[in-house]
């Protein structure tokens, strides 16, 4: 015997509205979702299954570059006229150029992208002339040792973050305040050129960064209720997703250490200190984009996703 539940999805904006082409969807899945709260287990079933849709969707760009990489390390031609690097860089162009086309990408998420590109893509071309990794293959579009798709791999970070931002209805509870937050990453992206020459100050920059976020927490919602979570925890996650991502990245020789020089191993676990202060530089160009939304509890929240709906000129919808 079922167990109903005492309250069921509710009719509220939808995240999916901010990609025209899902809009179709979002009628027959609010369908669904009526039938899946029916009973206690299924509803959290399917609450579980529309995270990892979200989180899926959320990755949209960054997947499509491991799987280029992946895919190109294992059939593309080593004879072909085309470099692989180049073909990665032309690959990933395309790749913009059709999500912007088909609407599944906002030009706010471009934006970030392109930014965070010529971001990573100056430290790439730093970070190669001193030895701290390289690309070993030949290319025609590069800057230095540096071949241009690398930009892409920084803006895979941006895209995410900025779609999680939406799809996932971030609201914050004591988020430091932005003028911080862009102090911290000047500090962390200076460190990464100075510490080649003068000490190294990444501890105190891991304590700053927890003294800012440290309080901070983020208030998402999946399916009809918010849950929550430490600010600090969600990045650090983030930031250890990434670290997987990079060993696919040098296990396929796209980009190497000098320890994987005469054999692949595993990155060292130290990169992912690395990967989580160049992540406080992507959310703070984010969160410049995006203004962080104040937690005011579940029922303003909804009314502030109706308000900034209708502003854009949208409908109610159940909410993806």
């Amino acid at each position: 015997m079922h167990h109903k539940l005492t309250r069921k999805p509710e009719p509220v904006a939808s995240a999916a509205a901010n990609w025209p082409p899902l809009r179709r969807f979002i009628a027959a899945e609010h369908r669904l979702g009526l039938e899946m709260a029916q009973g206690r287990s299924t509803a959290a079933l399917y609450e579980f299954f529309r995270f990892g849709v979200k989180q899926a969707w959320a990755c949209l760009f960054g997947g499509i570059a491991v799987a280029l990489m992946i895919g190109t390390w294992r059939f593309y031609p080593p004879d072909a006229a085309l470099a692989r690097y180049d073909f990665l860089f032309l690959a990933m162009l395309a790749v913009q150029v059709a999500l912007l086309a088909g609407r599944l990408e906002t030009w706010e998420e471009a934006r970030v992208i392109l930014i965070y590109h010529v971001v990573g893509t100056a430290m790439e071309v730093f970070k190669t002339s001193v030895g701290s990794w390289i690309y070993p293959e030949p290319s025609i579009f590069h800057i230095g040792g540096v071949p241009l798709f690398s930009g892409f791999m920084y803006s895979c970070i941006g895209s995410y973050i900025c779609r999680c931002w939406r799809l996932f209805d971030f609201r914050f509870a004591r988020h430091p305040r932005r003028l911080s937050l862009i102090a911290l990453s000047v500090a962390i992206y200076v460190n990464f050129f100075s510490h080649h020459y003068v000490i190294d100050l990444r501890w105190l920059l891991f304590a700053w960064a927890i003294w800012l976020f440290g309080r901070a927490r983020v208030h998402f919602k999946v399916w009809t209720r918010y849950r929550a979570m430490p600010l600090l925890l969600g990045l650090v996650l983030v930031s250890l997703f990434i670290w997987f991502t990079e060993n696919i990245g040098t296990f396929t020789k796209t980009w190497l250490y000098p320890s994987q020089r005469l054999g692949w191993s595993m990155v060292s676990i130290d990169k992912l200190g690395s990967w989580f202060l160049l992540l406080i530089i992507s959310y703070t160009l984010v969160s410049l984009v995006n203004a962080p939304p104040v937690w005011r509890g579940e029922s303003a929240g909804a009314s502030v996703r109706r308000r900034d709906d209708e502003a854009a000129g949208g409908m109610s919808l159940p909410t993806l």
